[in-house]
């Protein structure tokens, strides 16, 4: 392109540059990661984060080594639910990630600061290196499953986490809104954009179940993700229901003990591909 300034973090085209720059970075010698995908969202909210872990917990408990990698540097949540209070140690062979109780390695910019409500005051070409850092910096062992928690949006990280990383995948969390049919489409494109498969797409917040009588109710109204994956030609992944039990284990760092199948399909897919 002629009014081209070779800064494609600024730029949503399409072109054979953007394509030469999607260069793979090589993970830490000391690792071996078999799968990866990327968890995405359009838009802040949707409950990425929660779905992330939900996931990293059902691949764990059918006997794989899972990591869940924290993209979201300026907004970690990862290590508060899976309560690691600890921080990430290292060694002259690298950054080692914390464990959590049932074993699932975990890297976070939380477990590298000194308190975890420092704020990231960073500008985004460095919050993208250090996410480039947990993926060549630490030392993950055999991982079957990796989860990369990204943050909302198109921007930065994403980009960055789309050309470095090796994914096989990306999974897309989206809410029940009317608004769901424009984040999808962005978040979509982005990855038709940079080559990367898309797993399908999952509904988050769909609907609350009431103990009592069963009856489930759409506080946000009817979901439109299954008709905005149908119109993208995309799996529908399911729908995953606001559960304030959940929500309590994962305020005390127990998502680990959640109980629910909503996301096992999700799992049965992963784990044939």
């Amino acid at each position: 392109m002629s009014d081209c300034t070779h800064n494609c973090s600024s730029c949503s085209s399409d072109c054979a540059d953007r394509k030469q720059e999607n260069v793979r970075k090589e993970p830490h010698a000391l690792s071996k990661i078999v799968k990866v995908y990327a968890v995405v969202s359009g838009k802040g909210g949707v409950g990425k984060s929660m779905v992330t872990s939900q996931l990293a917990v059902l691949l764990s408990r059918r006997g794989n080594k899972v990591a869940v990698l924290d993209a979201d540097i300026t907004g970690p949540s990862v290590p508060k639910m899976f309560g690691i209070t600890e921080s990430a140690t290292s060694s002259e062979l690298g950054l080692h990630p914390a464990k959590s109780r049932g074993d699932i390695s975990v890297m976070s910019i939380n477990l590298l600061l000194p308190n975890e409500t420092d704020p990231v005051i960073w500008r985004g070409p460095v919050i993208a290196g250090v996410v480039t850092q947990f993926w060549t910096d630490v030392v993950w062992g055999e991982i079957d499953y990796m989860f990369v928690d990204l943050p909302p949006g198109t921007g930065d990280v994403p980009l960055t986490v789309f050309q470095s990383l090796p994914l096989d995948g990306v999974i897309i969390v989206a809410s029940p809104q009317e608004l769901v049919s424009m984040v999808v489409e962005k978040a979509v494109r982005m990855a038709e954009m940079m080559d990367i498969p898309i797993v399908g797409l999952i509904e988050n917040m769909s609907y609350f179940e009431c103990p009592d009588c069963g009856t489930k109710h759409h506080i946000f109204g009817e979901g439109k993700t299954e008709a905005a994956a149908k119109s993208h030609g995309l799996r529908f992944l399911g729908r995953v229901p606001i559960d304030p039990g959940l929500a309590e284990k994962s305020d005390r760092g127990e998502i680990e003990s959640f109980e629910g199948d909503w996301l096992d399909p999700v799992a049965d897919i992963l784990e044939k591909q």
